[in-house]
């Protein structure tokens, strides 16, 4: 790493509006770089695919979340009802199937909330106690009424040059130098 990806966390980049943000984006997506992301105060329909984002894994985890909750819901009914403590009431089958249904299904859903709420954690590293973007005063603006572009200095394109006049030919009003 350079001196200079270490003397600074990286640019940030203001913009007029939603339409500019998502333009930009997208212009730095086809530049190559990597470590950068958009902030703005609401979602933008379209940024994913204009940050060429990738398909996110959320989906798999919570599957795989509740299909744990689905089959050791069953099992552990299963393999209580019919083999740990077997008790034949009225003539019934020991496995019951349809009488499993509510706790196999309680367990599905409590298990998927689980892999959602954890799965979201792990995916984007929380907890994170400190970020450097919260030294820019302006960047406070992303919450109300500013439209961001950070690209941080870790990335392989950065050079502080370079990164500037690309911002500043993707239609940035204000850049500023955020500090580690």
């Amino acid at each position: 790493m350079s001196k200079e990806k270490q003397s600074i966390y990286g640019l940030l980049a203001e913009f007029e509006n939603p339409a500019m943000l998502m333009r930009a984006a997208g212009k730095v997506a086809d530049a190559g770089y990597q470590n950068y992301d958009a902030y703005s105060p609401f979602p933008i329909h379209g940024m994913d695919q204009a940050m060429k984002l990738k398909e996110s894994r959320l989906g798999w985890i919570v599957l795989i979340h509740g299909l744990f909750g689905f089959l050791g819901g069953l099992a552990l009914q299963v393999f209580t009802q019919s083999i740990f403590y077997a008790h034949n009431v009225s003539g019934k089958p020991f496995a019951n199937l349809p009488a499993f249904v509510p706790v196999t299904f309680e367990l599905t859903i409590l298990l998927s909330a689980f892999g959602a709420f954890f799965g979201m954690f792990y995916l984007n590293r929380l907890p994170k106690l400190h970020k450097s973007l919260f030294n820019s005063d302006n960047f406070a603006k992303a919450t109300d009424d500013g439209f961001f572009i950070c690209i941080e200095s870790g990335d392989d394109l950065f050079s502080e040059s370079e990164t500037e006049k690309l911002l500043r030919n993707a239609g940035a009003i204000q850049i500023e130098k955020v500090e580690p």
